[in-house]
């Protein structure tokens, strides 16, 4: 069992890596063709986790262990999607952090 700690997209790419590895036979591996079909599927999956704040509410998310935990599946859903999408474009943990930290500071000097 791995130890707790900060978690980040280099751990999250090396397990979408394992995974897509292991049903490579059956996904067909990590392109941009099946990045655009990661991208669908993220969308989908974010579907899901909206429905589960339109369902039960946000007070259970905060507050009941099980609908809380439903909904954190339904987001590591989103990221593992998002994963496959930056592998199979290619991009890389590094390359995000440049560009978020430059999108937080143009938002931050929008106004």
């Amino acid at each position: 069992m791995r130890e707790m700690g900060r978690f980040g997209f280099e751990e999250m790419q090396d397990i979408q890596r394992e995974l897509q590895a292991k049903y490579f036979d059956r996904w067909g591996g990590l392109e941009p063709r099946k990045g655009r079909d990661s991208l669908l599927w993220m969308m989908i999956e974010a579907g899901e986790a909206a429905d589960v704040i339109k369902k039960k509410g946000d007070r259970p998310i905060l507050e009941d262990p099980d609908t809380r935990r439903h909904f954190i599946e339904e987001l590591c859903d989103v990221m593992m999607y998002f994963n496959d999408l930056m592998l199979c474009y290619g991009i890389t943990p590094s390359e995000l952090e440049e560009v978020y930290w430059a999108k937080h500071r143009k938002n931050m000097s929008r106004w």
